[in-house]
């Protein structure tokens, strides 16, 4: 699976300027791409509480259509964020949307301080099968609660992909982050971040791919970027074969405690 990764710079609270780039980038990717993956709410930016109503879609609407008639006309698919209106409620969301139309919407679960009073959180980690692999999707700040890459994988999810929106001085964060969501479910993590500056902050740019075992096979630095690589899914297999955290896990242990006759407490073993 060829996969691009387009960690540009966006303008917040519009739309316009962001969709064209979009377009462009879709219009003149590589021969044989199957993938490309774009930031957090790639399409908006990041509006605030006063601009949010002017700018948010449905996915219906017109921006995320013509986002599908260029990946119409490229066979490709995207990963990309928006802001999101649904019945009357506004969600920071990223889908994947391939040539047959939206085969996943995540709409971000865990809200950063600048989402919160802007977005309502979602209530659900969902995945969906894309040319036989299943694939799961996060936004930022998500990926700092192991539970949600762990809730994807539990799923079967191969495959991770990141929209990010991460400034300074968070990025070693999240370079951390990505690398040890991957080692502890065993799967692809791919992360795009955000370069450039908005709204007073400088977004830390450095999207990376990690392999099923902790091994980051791609990794860029702060400034604007496009870069391909192929995942290699055998190498899922390659990481499972001595050890499967997935099912060697014992949840019993962090579920259950027991008081003892001194006061202290411990995990039960069942």
């Amino acid at each position: 699976m060829q996969i691009q990764l387009a960690q540009i710079p966006l303008a917040d609270g519009c739309t316009a300027p962001n969709l064209a780039r979009v377009l462009a980038l879709i219009a003149s990717a590589p021969a044989g791409t199957d993938l490309i993956v774009f930031p957090e709410t790639t399409l908006m930016g990041f509006p605030t509480a006063d601009e949010i109503a002017a700018v948010a879609e449905p996915l219906d609407g017109p921006t995320l259509a013509a986002v599908q008639q260029a990946v119409r006309a490229a066979n490709v698919a995207v990963v990309i964020g928006l802001a999101e209106r649904l019945d009357g409620r506004f969600y920071n969301t990223t889908v994947l949307l391939a040539p047959e139309g939206v085969l996943l919407a995540y709409r971000k679960t865990h809200l950063w301080a600048s989402d919160v009073g802007v977005f309502t959180p979602g209530g659900q980690l969902p995945v969906a099968t894309w040319r036989g692999r299943k694939v799961g999707i996060l936004i930022c700040f998500d990926i700092e609660f192991p539970e949600t890459a762990r809730a994807l994988a539990s799923q079967g999810a191969e495959l991770l992909l990141v929209t990010n929106g991460n400034m300074d001085p968070y990025g070693p964060v999240h370079r951390t982050l990505m690398t040890a969501r991957a080692l502890e479910n065993q799967l692809f993590a791919v992360m795009v971040n955000r370069c450039g500056s908005g709204g007073g902050l400088d977004f830390a740019g450095e999207s990376m791919v990690v392999t099923p075992g902790g091994d980051i096979q791609l990794a860029l630095g702060r400034d604007e970027a496009l870069a391909s690589t192929t995942l290699d899914f055998s190498l899922l297999d390659a990481s499972r074969r001595d050890y499967h955290y997935l099912s060697q896990r014992r949840i019993a242990l962090a579920g259950e405690t027991s008081a003892s006759a001194a006061g202290a407490s411990a995990f039960l073993i069942p």
